[in-house]
């Protein structure tokens, strides 16, 4: 079936022209894609804007236990899946071949004679645990293949495993424990309510599972669960005084404290170290005003790595547990940093890296030596060295409060002010960082188009008042946040004011909906990628393992007045408002932002006729993860600008 997918994708096909010539080769949807309003889509745009999407990227999933051997995920298909590399810049051997991407993996830390990993289908995010067999190749499927799993931690004997499932009810993640070579003893160890809670580290003698709770990004709890009766202990207060976050929680190595980051009694996440009944913190990284993003200790519990995210760039420290002291580093590359891991020899650290001239790639570091090492060296059909560097610009917003975000300008060969694309990013609690802008370099580079990805109020990595601003009634503010940003561009020289373009997935589409809604005569044109039409019927549809979290930032719909207010500012009921030209994007398993989310929103718009393209995946969810689907989203992203941006 995939095979023959990528057959018609692939096909190239002439079709009759009324005009001087005769016939013009376009590019064909395959069967998988749903199109509506969108035109014949040039086959030219193969030999230019394709080269610009034939790239891969790698990350780490995990080191091998004894070997110095690193398993990666990275694509050499149309999806990602799990390759060993056995040594830096080696050749990337792959293990997994299945049309859905796999990302997530663990060895099986006595021996690495196993491997967990976790995929789903088509998008729909019912991730299932499999165990691949190093020797035979043989992989099988550990859970029901029906609810929602999610890789929790390996046990400190290495020979079982946390993870939470929805099997029960369907929505609740409950906590179970396997030993996955013997799926027999898989059983559920404590019934859980909700869908924010992670497994995210066993005791030393494994009498306890260390348990986050999560509410928002605002408030996270740390619980303790007793491995034989499955009772639960809280760590963390629940006195309604103050909202704590919690998360990247680990035990130390004699079991006494846990090490966690948390904006406890701070703006930013720091590292802390907590005694074993969640009391009296000792904060390690008072002195760094930035977010604490994620942290690794090593096996011998001696050493921890950890980045901050200071301005949107990764900066890596480590830190000796027995004095707190930092270990001197070498310099590394600049840019944004993911996936610490520490090899169980205690000096080796992996982490994958990616900035503007780069896809992204896994690194090692002996922080013994202070030798760095590529291990990965991702391929490109387009040099990268010479890409710019992404501008840090800020704006003052209505209400006064300083906004900022990453300008990616064309080279100094397009003169004149040039058409901007604002992206927005999702979440909303994320961030923009100077990452690599993938296919969107056709854009800067060939189009000459400028990108701003703005970091709106309600985004992360400003400190949690910042990332409180948007919440619940204030949710009206963030889309003023990109009104104050059309009036900055007017203001720029090489900027053109007049040809502006609005872009965003998730909740930056939703974002994108409000602005083509409310500020359509400061837009030419939008890109509305799986947004939300429509806040109150998205809660009402969004699968249930997740409403609860999403009630917290956006409101809670069954509240008359909440309800109300939503409903007021939903694009949906503004229908009329939307003037200019849109494309929208979805994926037909989205367990997140319902399809139906992007099908009333387009079909209100060609009715109303507002021009309107359609296109939707039936194997997909949240967003394209095919490369093939990619490179049709992204033909038809560029057919749609140069009709109505560029002209």
């Amino acid at each position: 079936m995939i095979r023959r997918m990528l057959v018609v994708f692939a096909a190239v096909v002439f079709v009759g022209i009324p005009c001087t010539r005769a016939q013009e080769a376009v590019i064909a949807p395959a069967d998988n894609l749903v199109v509506d309003g969108v035109p014949k889509i040039p086959a030219s745009l193969l030999e230019t804007a394709g080269r610009y999407g034939s790239y891969r990227s790698a990350i780490i999933a995990d080191w091998h236990p004894t070997q110095r051997e690193m398993l990666v995920a990275t694509r050499f298909g149309d999806t990602p899946q799990l390759h060993l590399v056995k040594m830096p810049g080696g050749a990337r051997q792959q293990l997994t071949f299945y049309p859905d991407s796999v990302t997530t993996a663990r060895f099986h830390p006595n021996g690495g004679d196993y491997i967990l990993f976790m995929k789903d289908i088509g998008g729909g995010e019912w991730f299932q645990l499999y165990r691949y067999d190093v020797l035979t190749g043989d992989v099988m499927l550990l859970t029901d293949g029906k609810s929602r799993n999610l890789l929790g931690s390996w046990s400190s004997s290495g020979n079982q495993i946390a993870y939470v499932s929805t099997r029960r009810t369907g929505q609740d993640t409950d906590l179970w424990v396997m030993n996955p070579a013997d799926p027999k003893t898989d059983r559920m160890l404590t019934q859980l309510k909700g869908g924010g809670w992670e497994p995210v580290d066993w005791a030393p003698d494994d009498k306890h599972i260390l348990l986050l709770e999560e509410v928002s990004i605002n408030e996270s709890y740390l619980w303790l669960v007793d491995t034989t009766s499955g009772e639960k202990t809280d760590l963390t207060s629940h006195d309604g005084k103050e909202k704590v976050a919690y998360s990247s929680a680990r035990f130390s190595k004699d079991g006494k404290g846990i090490y966690v980051t948390t904006d406890l009694g701070s703006e930013f996440q720091r590292l802390a170290l907590l005694d074993i009944t969640g009391k009296n913190p000792k904060f390690l990284t008072t002195d760094i005003p930035w977010d604490v993003e994620s942290f690794d200790l090593t096996h011998d519990g001696k050493r921890l790595a950890f980045f901050t995210n200071e301005d949107g760039l990764s900066v890596l420290h480590v830190m000796e547990t027995a004095t707190h002291k930092e270990v001197k580093l070498p310099k590394l590359p600049t840019g944004v940093m993911g996936n610490l891991r520490w090899h169980r020899d205690g000096h080796t650290l992996g982490f994958s890296l990616t900035n503007a001239q780069g896809p992204g790639d896994c690194y090692s570091l002996d922080v013994a030596s202070g030798k760095a090492e590529r291990w990965t060296t991702s391929e490109s059909a387009v040099k990268t060295d010479a890409f710019r560097e992404p501008e840090l610009v800020h704006w003052k917003s209505f209400d006064g409060k300083m906004i900022s975000g990453f300008l990616y300008r064309p080279p100094v060969r397009f003169a004149g002010k040039r058409p901007v694309l604002v992206a927005i990013h999702g979440g909303p609690e994320g961030q923009s960082q100077p990452t690599f802008l993938k296919r969107e370099n056709y854009l800067v580079n060939q189009l000459g188009i400028a990108i701003i990805f703005p970091n709106v109020r309600g985004s992360t990595g400003y400190g949690k008042t910042f990332s409180l601003m948007d919440n619940g009634f204030k949710r009206e503010d963030t889309y003023k946040d990109i009104n104050a940003l059309f009036a900055w561009i007017g203001t720029r020289p090489d900027l053109d004011g007049e040809r502006i373009a609005v872009m965003g997935g998730s909740y930056g589409g939703h974002m994108t909906l409000a602005i083509s809604t409310f500020y359509s005569d400061r837009i030419r044109c939008s890109v509305d990628i799986v947004g939300m039409s429509n806040l109150v019927t998205f809660l009402e549809h969004t699968e249930g393992y997740r409403r609860d979290l999403r009630r917290v930032e956006y409101g809670d719909e069954r509240d008359p007045k909440m309800h109300e207010f939503l409903e007021k500012i939903a694009p949906m009921n503004n229908i009329e408002k939307i003037k200019k030209p849109m494309l929208v994007v979805a994926g037909k398993n989205d367990p997140r932002v319902p399809v139906s989310e992007s099908e009333q929103i387009f079909g209100a718009l060609k009715k109303q006729g507002t021009p309107a393209w359609y296109l939707m995946a039936k194997d997909e969810g949240h967003g394209f993860r095919k490369k093939q689907n990619q490179d049709f989203q992204f033909y038809t992203t560029i057919e749609f600008l140069q009709e109505y941006l560029l002209k």
